[in-house]
């Protein structure tokens, strides 16, 4: 499986196509459109939040609620669009536009693409670069792992996420009676947190972060449970799971670190209290007596839940500007603001959430022979069958 994105912030539209998905798999716009209102829901969320209300129309790939196995097609109308078809449009600029139109920015924002994609591309309007780099694109991503989820809930395989700190106040809430029970929680919570107490504090700290022109950052956790064992591989370093799923977080917008499990807690800790020990009953087969490394070993499923966090840095563009230079004059400026959140946290961790399910789903269909969905089902139901009885 795989997918390419396209469009701009403030273009008329965004796109992906899903190449893999297999023949048969039941898939509706209702689908698609579940996730991205998820994504669009937070406490910090911008007003740009308001303005697109993103609906998704399937141009390819589905018949009659069905995938076909050809390529589907996603398309999320910009709302927007109607107030930037002379800054955006795509026919070349004439003699008599005035510099409204154009609008073109020369001050690069610290913790921005700007500046590297303006050298990169040798773009003197940092539009250009802005326009593109912007996490809007993380729209059509959720779109594609919204497929990729109900891909996954086919093979009784379940992807959720929560909120476990934001502006270093931490959630003290970890467990949870099922992974529904989870949703539930978290889907209710404007900050996607399992602890009231702590949900209380990080939109209060939210808060104090607006007032003050300033933004914060967080942790978000995703949790894959249902998953077979032997997913993935430790024969290439490029098939191992854990690395793709560790690629799959770093490449969200703002995302700096990613962990699995205990994560970098094992760094202090002996072996002993660090590895998983394996017990067998008859009836389950293999498991763990924990899940320290995150349901991950030797770049495989160990059938365990899996378990990944990511880092959220706070967002760059600030309503008290850092300092920046203007790339034509050379001269010192406060950068530009471009409207924004002050955390997008909560927002973030359902991108996670499905950008960690089109890598799980990949992998199961590069690994599964997968080109119709009745077949799929079988053989990963074989394999867990062939994982208890080993």
């Amino acid at each position: 499986m795989r997918y390419l994105t396209a469009g701009e912030s403030h273009g008329p539209q965004l796109t992906t196509i899903i190449e893999g998905l297999p023949a048969g798999m039941p898939l509706t716009s209702e689908d698609i459109n579940f996730e991205l209102a998820r994504r669009q829901k937070g406490h910090g969320r911008g007003r740009r939040m308001q303005i697109e209300k993103d609906t998704v129309q399937i141009g390819s790939g589905v018949r009659h609620g069905y995938t076909l196995g050809s390529p589907v097609s996603l398309i999320v109308q910009n709302d927007d669009w109607k107030h930037w078809t002379k800054i955006m449009g795509q026919e070349p600029l004439e003699a008599g536009d005035d510099e409204e139109i154009k609008r073109k920015i020369t001050r690069p924002r610290p913790g921005h693409a700007d500046l590297n994609g303006g050298i990169k591309y040798g773009h003197r309007d940092l539009r250009n670069v802005l326009e593109r780099s912007s996490a809007r694109e993380t729209t059509v991503r959720v779109a594609a792992g919204a497929a990729a989820k109900k891909l996954l809930s086919l093979l009784g395989i379940e992807v959720a996420s929560h909120v476990v700190e934001i502006g270093g106040i931490k959630s003290n809430v970890s467990n949870y009676e099922s992974i529904s029970s989870l949703k539930e929680i978290t889907e209710n919570s404007p900050v996607r947190c399992l602890d009231p107490k702590a949900e209380k504090e990080m939109m209060n700290a939210i808060d104090e972060a607006k007032l003050n022109g300033d933004s914060i950052g967080g942790i978000v956790e995703v949790i894959v449970e249902g998953m077979p064992s032997g997913v993935g591989s430790y024969v290439h370093y490029d098939r191992k799971l854990d690395a793709k799923l560790a690629r799959a977080i770093v490449s969200i917008n703002a995302f700096k670190g990613v962990e699995f499990g205990i994560g970098f807690e094992a760094a202090s800790l002996p072996g002993s209290e660090v590895h998983d020990e394996i017990v067998w009953n008859e009836e389950e087969g293999y498991s763990r007596k924990t899940n320290r490394l995150g349901g991950l070993e030797g770049g495989m499923s160990t059938g365990m839940p899996i378990v990944v966090r990511g880092v959220m840095k706070p967002i760059p563009t600030l309503y008290k500007p850092l300092q920046s230079v203007d790339i034509d004059s050379k001269e010192p400026f406060s950068a530009s603001i471009e409207r924004s959140d002050s955390c997008a946290v909560p927002a973030a961790a359902v991108v996670a959430e499905n950008v960690i399910a089109w890598e799980i789903a990949s992998a199961i269909v590069e690994q599964f022979y997968s080109d119709r969905m009745d077949t799929l089902i079988e053989t990963v139901e074989k394999q867990r069958q062939f994982a208890r009885e080993f």
